[in-house]
């Protein structure tokens, strides 16, 4: 099933599994409307979207997004049309995050803040499971941080083909 994209440019498919915090996602949809990629909320979501701070977030940005819902996991993985193009960003990935060539609609995934993806989803997809290093004394960075980092890489590899 191939969607539509309203941007000039669809650059990446970012897609958050079951978000917990109305602030990240909120960060994050702004950081996606600056990137020409598409968001995706895998539900249950631990919020509603109508929150003030994922509003507050998002700034007057969350207009220009594009935000596809999916009722869970399994119903957004049936309509991704080439599960070799998707990576699933995890501190316990081994692989690091600049080590794919990204392509153009390729889609990064995350997980819940406390949890991340569940362990059967990573050994399945054990390829595709990519970590951002953090030699520091933190266990993870946070989920808008590590999406902007996931995609300011992408959008760094994007260009340099361009």
């Amino acid at each position: 099933m191939s969607i539509k994209s309203k941007y000039p440019k669809l650059n990446f498919n970012v897609v958050l599994v079951e978000p917990e915090i109305p602030a990240n996602t909120g960060n994050i949809g702004r950081t996606c409307v600056g990137t020409y990629s598409r968001l995706h909320l895998v539900k249950p979501l631990g919020f509603e979207i109508t929150d003030k701070r994922l509003k507050r977030a998002g700034l007057d940005y969350w207009g220009h997004l594009e935000l596809l819902y999916h009722e869970n996991f399994e119903q957004w993985l049936a309509q991704v049309p080439d599960i070799k193009r998707v990576f699933f960003f995890s501190t316990k990935g081994q692989a690091p995050y600049y080590k794919p060539q990204y392509q153009p609609g390729d889609w990064l995934v995350f997980g819940k803040e406390t949890k991340g993806i569940r362990e059967e989803v990573l050994k399945k997809y054990s390829e595709q499971v990519v970590t951002i290093p953090f030699p520091g004394p933190v266990r993870s960075y946070n989920l808008s941080n590590t999406v902007a980092m996931a995609l300011g890489e992408g959008m760094r590899q994007l260009t340099l083909k361009e």
